[in-house]
C-alpha cells in the first residue's frame, strides 16, 4: 500500500534541490566526464564553425607552426 505525500511547490522545489545536489555528489566523476566531453564538443562545433570563415592555409605552414612550438 503506497501512502500519498502532499508538497506545497516550495517544498517540491527543496525536495528536488536535494536530490539533485545528492545526484551531482554521489556521481561526480560521470558528471565532470560528461560536462567535459559537452563542453569539448562545443569546442570543436565552434572551431569548425570559425574554420568555415577564415583563410585557407597549407598543410606545411600549419606543421611549421606545430614544430615551432616543440
Amino acid at each position: 500500500m503506497m501512502t500519498e505525500i502532499t508538497l506545497n511547490s516550495e517544498q517540491l522545489k527543496d525536495v528536488l534541490k536535494s536530490a539533485i545536489v545528492e545526484l551531482l555528489q554521489d556521481n561526480k566523476e560521470e558528471f565532470y566526464k560528461l560536462f567535459a566531453e559537452i563542453f569539448e564538443d562545443l569546442a570543436i562545433e565552434r572551431a569548425i564553425e570559425e574554420g568555415e570563415t577564415t583563410e585557407l592555409v597549407s598543410r606545411e605552414a600549419i606543421f611549421q607552426i606545430l614544430e615551432s612550438r616543440s
